[in-house]
């Protein structure tokens, strides 16, 4: 079977001009100009198979936006070789277009002045999607996001989550093969965030959709990917199912409590204190040793609680372990199952 997305030996370097302070800084930056190279993505490989759901995962400055940017013909390789669905996206960005669709999360594609509607319009004019079809398509992909009542008002009255599921109907107008996903829940309620996370589920699930889904929220990939590639300073650390990774660095959950007394102590295998003040307590729970229910109860017999919340450790702190894995030869990087 061809991959739907291939990727052998990529490597993007940027350029920076260097700047010294103070005025005989700037005139020698405009005679002699200096420059430096900044490595975002080196020597990167991996492929996905028509289909699938990936996770693609790391810190802040990993390469994860660039590469997206190399796949979906935005930026040019400096080296190595990219497919998508058998094209080479810095070469074939139009036609390549027409078959994939992009979320970015920090970024918009709906007219901001205007309502949704009249870009979803406008898409259907770019895609050459005939007018019954287009009619057809949108009005089951509103239905199924519940964006009726959202299309007639301008995109810049629209909260956050309102705005990110008319991005991804819009995003899924022209039935696109390949969809690339980066942080669509970036800045996203717990409420918004799982509608997101269901929707896409469910569209890749009806139409076979490859997905490609970079997110600093564990929760993403673990209700959403089968898969994960982490990369680390540009390199691939890791490739692995989702279900390894979760028995090998996803086993910690964070566990708030805010007390009506003093924050009780809870005296469990696996549980530490990270934080405590007079009213709250947040905790490390290893649920490989205890699970988070009988942390709960736990906290429940031994105090009053106003409010209690659990929640995944940050995306850095579940690269940090892996790539501290990685180093200590554990078996953690590499291409896995």
């Amino acid at each position: 079977m061809t991959p739907a997305i291939e990727v052998r030996g990529l490597r993007k370097v940027f350029r920076a001009r260097e700047r010294s302070p103070g005025l005989a800084g700037a005139i020698r930056s405009l005679v002699a100009p200096r420059s430096r190279e900044i490595v975002a993505v080196e020597d990167l490989a991996f492929s996905i198979a028509p289909g699938e759901r990936v996770a693609f995962l790391g810190p802040n400055g990993a390469g994860k936006s660039t590469t997206i940017k190399m796949l979906s013909g935005i930026l040019h390789p400096t080296a190595g070789e990219a497919r998508v669905l058998g094209l080479d996206p810095s070469r074939e960005r139009t036609r390549l277009a027409f078959r994939i669709g992009t979320v970015f999360g920090q970024r918009t594609q709906l007219w901001w002045h205007l309502p949704a509607r009249d870009t979803l319009d406008l898409l259907a004019a770019v895609y050459e999607i005939p007018a019954a079809e287009y009619r057809e398509r949108r009005d089951r992909l509103v239905e199924s996001f519940g964006v009726g009542p959202l299309l007639d008002r301008p995109v810049r009255g629209l909260s956050l989550g309102e705005r990110m599921r008319c991005e991804i109907v819009a995003s899924l107008l022209h039935r696109p093969e390949v969809l690339f996903l980066d942080e669509p829940t970036i800045g996203l309620d717990v409420e918004a965030k799982a509608a997101v996370r269901d929707l896409v589920l469910r569209a890749s699930a009806e139409r076979g959709t490859t997905l490609l889904l970079t997110s600093h929220d564990p929760s993403d990939m673990e209700r959403v990917c089968d898969r994960a590639i982490v990369i680390h300073q540009g390199r691939l650390l890791l490739d692995r199912p989702v279900a390894a990774l979760r028995e090998g660095f996803l086993r910690t959950k964070l566990v708030t409590l805010d007390t009506v007394e003093a924050p009780p102590a809870v005296d469990l295998p696996g549980v530490t204190v990270s934080s405590r003040d007079a009213h709250r307590v947040v905790l490390h729970v290893d649920t490989a040793r205890t699970p988070v229910e009988s942390v709960v109860a736990a906290a429940m017999a031994a105090g009053r609680l106003r409010d209690l919340t659990v929640a995944d450790p940050p995306m850095e702190d579940v690269v940090r372990a892996i790539y501290a894995a990685a180093g200590n030869g554990s078996g953690a990087g590499g291409a896995g199952e």
